[in-house]
C-alpha cells in the first residue's frame, strides 16, 4: 500500500521549473530518499508533499487521500528541518510537547507521550535542559522527538544531518533508520549525500534539474545505473567514464586491476591511502581514472602502470544523451545471475 504518491507534479517560479513532471510513490512503512545535487528540486518536492508549497500541476496523495490543496496541518504529517528550529527559551521537554500543547492535548496524555518518546530518542536525563546546553546530536534528537510525539504516520526530513560532523552524521543516520523501522513510519528523507541515501533508503529517487533521473533500490542505482549522471553520482569514488567512439564506457574503480602486461597504459597522478584500501588516481589518454586497491598501494605518483578489467563489469552509455545502452556485457551479467 502506498503512503505517499505524487502524480505528474510541477512547480515553477517564473520561467524556472523547479519540479518538472515528477511522479513517485513511497510505500507504507518505507524510507524513501530524495537525492541529488543542490538545486535539483528535492527540497521543493518535499515542501510540496508537506503542503508548504502549492504545485502548479499534478496531485499529491497521502494515505489514499488527495491532499493537493490541503494545508500542512490537515495533512497530519511530521517534519524535521535542516535547522533544528528549537525554541531557545523552552526546555527540551517543552520543545518536544509544544505541538501537542498547541493542539490542546491533555496534560496527562502529553506527559505519557513525552516519557515514551524521551526513552526512544535517549533524552530522558536531559528534559530540563535548554537547547543551548545540548550538543548538536542532542538537539537533533529533540527535533526527532518533536516529530515522533505527534504520532503521525508520515515523517518528512529535509537534510537533517547536514549541520553535524562526520562522526555524528554516521551515528544519527543509523539511529534514524532504526527508529523508522521500529515505529513503522513512512519517511521521506532529503539529502545530497549519496552515502546517507545508500545506507538508509529502501528506495532512492535521484533527481536532476527538477526531474527524476532514476528511481529504484540503492543496489539498482549502483549496479545498473540508467544514465551516465547516475553512474557518476552514485559511488565513492564515482564510476570512471571513458570515451569509445560515440559511446561512453563506465567501469567502477573496484573492478579495475593493475596488471604486469597487456592492459591499458596509465599515468599515476596521486595516491589516497584510506587504511583498508587505497585509491590510485590515474590518467588514460588524458582522462581521469580512479582505481581501488586493497590495503596499502605500492604504486607511486609518476609511475606508468597497466590497467585491465573484465568486459562483464562494463557499463555502456550513449555519448550525447548519457542513456544506458544494452550491451553484450549486460547480457552476460543477466545470464550469470540467472
Amino acid at each position: 500500500m502506498s503512503a505517499i504518491r505524487l502524480d505528474h507534479i510541477t512547480k515553477s517560479w517564473g520561467a524556472f521549473r523547479a519540479v518538472d513532471d515528477v511522479s513517485l510513490t513511497a510505500d507504507e512503512g518505507s524510507l524513501l530518499v530524495l537525492l541529488g545535487p543542490s538545486g535539483c528540486g528535492k527540497s521543493t518536492t518535499l515542501r510540496l508533499i508537506a503542503g508548504l508549497e502549492q504545485p502548479d500541476g499534478g496531485t499529491v496523495t497521502i494515505g489514499d487521500v488527495d491532499v493537493t490543496h490541503m494545508t500542512p496541518a490537515q495533512r497530519r504529517i511530521a517534519m524535521v528541518f535542516q535547522s533544528y528550529a528549537l525554541f531557545p527559551h523552552l526546555s527540551v521537554a517543552e520543545n518536544i510537547v509544544f505541538g501537542l500543547r498547541v493542539r490542546r492535548v491533555s496534560r496527562a496524555e502529553r506527559d505519557e507521550r513525552l516519557k515514551r518518546v524521551a526513552d526512544i530518542v535517549g533524552l530522558g536525563q536531559l528534559l530540563d535542559r535548554k537547547p543551548s546546553q545540548l550538543s548538536g546530536g542532542q538537539r537533533q534528537r529533540v527535533a526527532l522527538g518533536r516529530a515522533i510525539i505527534a504520532e503521525a504516520k508520515v515523517c518528512l526530513m529535509d537534510e537533517p544531518l547536514s549541520n553535524l560532523d562526520a562522526k555524528l552524521r554516521h551515528e544519527m543516520r543509523t539511529e534514524i533508520r532504526a527508529l523508522q523501522q521500529r515505529l513503522g513510519m513512512t519517511m521521506v528523507y532529503v539529502t545530497h549525500d549519496q552515502t546517507e541515501a545508500m545506507t538508509m533508503a529502501d528506495r532512492v529517487v535521484l533527481m536532476r534539474e527538477g526531474r527524476v533521473e532514476q528511481n529504484g533500490a540503492p543496489e539498482q542505482l549502483y549496479n545498473r545505473p540508467e544514465t551516465a549522471f547516475t553512474a557518476r553520482f552514485i559511488g565513492t569514488p564515482p564510476m570512471n567514464l571513458l570515451t569509445a567512439g560515440d559511446r561512453l564506457i563506465g567501469i567502477r574503480p573496484e573492478d579495475i586491476r593493475v596488471v604486469s602486461q597487456d592492459g591499458r597504459m596509465a599515468q599515476v597522478k596521486a595516491i589516497e591511502h584510506l587504511g583498508a584500501d587505497s585509491i590510485v588516481l590515474c590518467e588514460i589518454d588524458g582522462k581521469p581514472v580512479a582505481v581501488r586497491q586493497n590495503g596499502f598501494s605500492k604504486v607511486a605518483s609518476g609511475d606508468t602502470i597497466r590497467l585491465a578489467w573484465d568486459s562483464i563489469h562494463e557499463h555502456h552509455f550513449e555519448g550525447s544523451s548519457g542513456r544506458r545502452l544494452d550491451t553484450v556485457a549486460d547480457d552476460q551479467t543477466q545470464i550469470a545471475s540467472s
